[in-house]
């Protein structure tokens, strides 16, 4: 049987978290279908379309999708389900709020936040904060699976050529209602999304080195900033930007962990980085452990004269 991918986008463009997912699911060995649930959201499935390996894209369009509540879209998903022995989400705030929804209802166990796909009923994936991983095999009928998108290559945007569907909105449930927004608005790429991240530590200080310390740097590289949970909780840096297991799981190109000890939650959010270059004064600070280039040097005076050499 096929798999289903449910795509996040925007009603106009699928967000990139929905590329890994479907590069999970063509790990599968069947089919690929992508369900597009939105309003006015034409653009998205002509989009999700042109996505390499999707087999068939399903187009629900209802204004109760609009802004993808859970219930609803859950129920939309409920509603194919049966054609379906996969159902993939992206592991992101909005999968992790539909998938288990589903999961109950269909009365199976969510597999989550899988990291590699060893045969289409056998899935790895992280526990303990990444130091352990766990074999999963299902025998459920239909396989509900939260995907670890810094785990999966992202598929191709383009090249494909599948059919979009239209489907049958299902009512709105009418449970829940989109009240308002507030998005922040910046001109550095998503923290998630980045190939270079410069994130600092509680050695910071204060908001206001972590800014006039580390924003050059981030303006020099186009990178986006990270934080530590311990940076964030002592009010260094917004609750957005934090990295780690409570935080945002980040794989970028470049990781760059400035005063940054290494705790095991921070690490969990950021040790699948392709490099990483950890700067702190304590030789002993785990980070080291899992950072491809240590400079031991006080930040506070590292830092500038590495922006000034760029």
């Amino acid at each position: 049987m096929a798999a289903l991918v449910i795509a996040e986008h925007d009603n106009a463009s699928v967000r990139p978290a929905t590329l890994n997912a479907v590069t999970a699911a063509a790990q599968l060995g069947g089919e690929v279908h992508v369900l597009v649930a939105g309003h006015n959201a034409a653009g998205a499935a002509q989009a999700a379309a042109q996505v390499a390996g999707v087999a068939k894209v399903l187009h629900a369009d209802a204004a109760g999708f609009e802004h993808g509540l859970a219930e609803n879209v859950a129920a939309q998903v409920l509603a194919i389900a049966a054609g379906y022995s996969h159902i993939l989400f992206p592991a992101t705030a909005s999968g992790k709020n539909v998938a288990p929804r589903v999961a109950a209802t269909l009365d199976v166990a969510q597999i989550s936040d899988i990291t590699k796909v060893v045969s289409p009923d056998t899935f790895e994936r992280p526990i303990y904060a990444g130091n352990a991983i766990a074999t999963v095999q299902s025998a459920d009928a239909t396989k509900v699976i939260t995907v670890r998108t810094t785990a999966f290559d992202g598929a191709a945007a383009s090249g494909g050529s599948a059919a979009v569907e239209s489907l049958a909105a299902v009512a709105d449930s009418g449970s829940s209602s989109f009240v308002g927004s507030e998005i922040a608005k910046s001109d550095r790429p998503e923290l998630t999304a980045a190939k270079i991240i410069v994130s600092g530590g509680r050695a910071m200080g204060s908001s206001e080195k972590f800014n006039e310390v580390l924003t050059p740097l981030a303006d020099k590289l186009g990178a986006a900033l990270g934080a530590s949970r311990a940076a964030v909780d002592a009010g260094y840096a917004p609750n957005d930007w934090q990295v780690g297991q409570t935080g945002k799981i980040v794989a970028p190109q470049l990781y760059i962990a400035c005063g940054i000890s290494g705790a095991i939650q921070h690490l969990a959010g950021m040790k699948d980085s392709k490099v990483i270059v950890a700067i702190n004064k304590d030789p002993e600070a785990p980070i080291f452990s899992v950072a491809d280039y240590g400079l031991e040097a006080d930040l506070f005076s590292a830092v500038p004269e590495l922006i000034n050499s760029l």
